[in-house]
């Protein structure tokens, strides 16, 4: 499977709550490849030298953990970091903060933002928004039952968070 270049309008559609076909075998495809490594014993930090930002409050939610996790064993550094202060959201604050998270970070999750603010954030850092991406409700969660293998659901819905993450960073 060639890992040289990320998939340019996943993380837009993943954003936007969409997942079409096309899209759904790619992240299949490198959900399987994570597999086959992790019951090889031969698992790769694909993620090394990359940093992603966890927008919100620091909390114990377990999509926030298993991102967290899903992040750290690719090989990720991921930094909580606090939300907006209340009244960022005129136009050019949000322009001027999406650009420095763009330089800052090569991914943000960042749940429960507006779609609107998470496109317009996206489009001005430059790099991959995601909503939620660990949560049991996002359209990647629907993957997990084809994915296959002996591994445990837990660890298969890992494999799909992880591969979402290789398919639109790298």
């Amino acid at each position: 499977m060639d890992l040289s270049a990320s998939q340019p309008g996943l993380a837009t559609r993943l954003g936007a709550g969409m997942l079409p076909p096309a899209d759904s075998a790619v992240v299949l495809a490198y959900a399987r490849m994570l597999q086959r490594e992790a019951r090889a014993g031969a698992c790769q930090p694909w993620l090394r030298g990359k940093n992603i930002g966890m927008l919100g409050e620091p909390d114990s939610d377990p999509a926030a953990e298993l991102f967290r996790r899903a992040a750290h064993e690719l090989g990720a550094k991921v930094a909580q970091v606090r939300p907006f202060v209340p009244g960022l959201h005129a136009p050019a604050d949000l322009l001027h903060t999406a650009h420095l998270l763009g330089r800052l970070y090569d991914a943000i999750e960042w749940p429960g933002a507006s779609a609107g603010v998470l496109n317009e954030v996206q489009a001005a850092a430059g790099i991959p928004v995601y909503d939620g991406l660990g949560a049991p409700s996002h359209p990647t969660a629907r993957l997990v039952p084809l994915l296959g293998g002996d591994a445990s659901r837990a660890d298969q819905r890992r494999f799909v968070l992880q591969a979402v993450l290789l398919a639109t960073i790298i």
